[in-house]
């Protein structure tokens, strides 16, 4: 494949936060004695580099494989003020300062292919002369306009439970009077209402509902998501929830979900810890995989609310080990209301990622990094609940990938990325540029996606949101109504 003179060398922006960055702490000292990744464990990766100098980028980025002469191309993406490709060395997933460093192409094109898969970014010019490029309407099928416009990546929100029944608007006015979310719990209330209502509910209502939030989410800009089962909490009701989920993914819709199995996501009133761990292991668990064989249900991650008064560390353990034996990724609550170790029971078990964290501890931030478990902070969350926000800016000083989510559910009614882009950055000070690398190579990374997802790379998938600003910044900035012009996944509108 012949190359041309290059272009100017576009420049990796590296914007600086106003809020000056910690020193890292000491607790972040490597200490001797912090467990190692499990020997069998297929989830680890090296850390991305930290270094904050200015690095070159090549003149533009093109398919390693040669494209034949006349290939007729999906979609081309035309004169972007922007293109953040976020990535731009094939990066699995980033961490500490280099969290702080994107990859920006200026007035830049891009070029999806048949399979809905990028296959160049850069110039237009240097792409038209090519010889395997024809620029006419034969061989592109829909060439789209971007002048004065700036492209990310689509976001990939790292947690959410969008299957349930009814609302709780009534507890939001209660959390408003002063009510605390266990208070609520204690009370009959929170996931214990949900359940009830979602148990009630058929197959049918919930893929409804299921569908218009996704609907909702991906015209906010996200492109894949996680997704829980949860509110059922007996066996027939969280095979009904992994079912609807399964559904989706194989219905048309262009938003694509991990799925999750949370059965233990809270302990019935009528039942002990211990009973319905047992009933997990040898009741729900089975069922699951039956339905599994069957074709019906599909599982890629487990997860169990690992909370003081929920779930204590052995049962949790217990879940996850047996989820983890069948092969699902394990991705699970942890220090959400008190310091429960997580991290160090994510280093023992070989977990893939860790979500909430508003009280992780030194030692446990120490221990993901040095097992590379993502953080998935949640904002939304200690927002609602009026609680101190996890510590973002410790975790990342300290390398540990963190991931971004909007934690949709019941409690914390958020479908929107950019909401929570703003959120991280307001209430966890995270700046611009880490906000947007959480909230998609990382979030891709946490869920097993970052060869597909997360950043406009050659070979990845053309899931991209067109921003109608020159400076993509303005996704964050601009609250409550962020200037999205089009989403698109696989190259086609959506």
């Amino acid at each position: 494949m012949g190359e041309q003179s290059p272009a100017p060398i576009p420049t990796l922006a590296v914007r600086t936060s106003a809020i000056p960055h910690q020193p890292r702490s000491a607790a972040c000292s490597s200490p001797a004695d912090l467990i190692s990744p499990p020997a069998a464990s297929n989830d680890q990766h090296q850390p991305a580099p930290t270094t904050t100098k200015m690095t070159a980028l090549p003149p533009y980025l093109m398919a390693a494989n040669p494209v034949a002469s006349g290939t007729v191309f999906r979609s081309l993406f035309r004169n972007a003020a922007q293109i953040v490709t976020v990535c731009a060395r094939g990066e699995t997933h980033k961490s500490g300062a280099a969290m702080d460093q994107v990859a920006i192409f200026e007035n830049a094109s891009l070029l999806v292919d048949q399979a809905g898969r990028i296959v160049y970014v850069g110039p237009l010019d240097t792409l038209e002369a090519q010889p395997w490029f024809l620029h006419d309407s034969t061989h592109v099928e829909f060439e789209i306009d971007c002048t004065g416009q700036s492209i990310v990546p689509g976001f990939v929100d790292g947690h959410t439970h969008p299957v349930f029944a009814g609302d709780r608007v009534h507890e939001f006015a209660l959390k408003l009077a002063g009510a605390t979310y266990l208070d609520i719990h204690k009370a009959g209330g929170g996931i214990g209402f949900t359940v009830q209502h979602t148990r009630a509910a058929s197959d049918e209502t919930l893929f409804a509902d299921l569908q218009k939030r996704m609907d909702r989410m991906i015209k906010l800009g996200t492109t894949f998501a996680e997704a829980k089962s949860g509110y059922g909490l007996d066996t027939a009701t969280e095979v009904k929830m992994l079912r609807v989920l399964t559904r989706h993914n194989k219905s048309h819709h262009a938003l694509k979900l991990s799925i999750t199995y949370l059965g233990g996501h809270s302990v019935p009133k009528d039942k002990t810890l211990a009973a319905y761990t047992q009933e997990i292991i040898d009741e729900q668990i089975p069922a699951i995989v039956r339905a599994v064989e069957t074709g019906t249900v599909h599982v890629d991650n487990i997860d169990v609310f690992y909370e003081k008064g929920v779930f204590e560390r052995a049962e949790t353990e217990a879940v996850l080990r047996r989820g983890k034996e069948l092969g699902w990724a394990i991705n699970f609550h942890g220090d959400e209301l008190h310091a429960m170790a997580s991290g160090e029971v994510g280093a023992q078990l070989g977990a893939r990622a860790i979500s909430h964290l508003e009280e992780v501890q030194d030692r446990d931030m120490e221990m993901m990094a040095k097992n590379t478990i993502f953080a998935t902070l949640l904002p939304t969350t200690a927002y609602v609940l009026r609680i101190a926000p996890p510590p973002a800016r410790k975790l990342i000083d300290c390398g540990v990938p963190v991931a971004l989510g909007s934690d949709f559910n019941p409690n914390a009614h958020c479908m929107s990325m950019p909401h929570v882009m703003n959120l991280a950055c307001v209430n966890m000070k995270m700046t611009m540029n880490e906000a947007l690398v959480a909230a998609t190579i990382n979030s891709a990374a946490s869920l097993h996606q970052e060869a597909d997802r997360g950043s406009l790379e050659p070979g990845k998938f053309g899931d991209l949101v067109v921003i109608d600003n020159p400076d993509w910044r303005h996704i964050i900035y601009q609250m409550a109504d962020p200037p999205i012009a089009a989403v698109y996944v696989q190259g086609t509108r959506v």
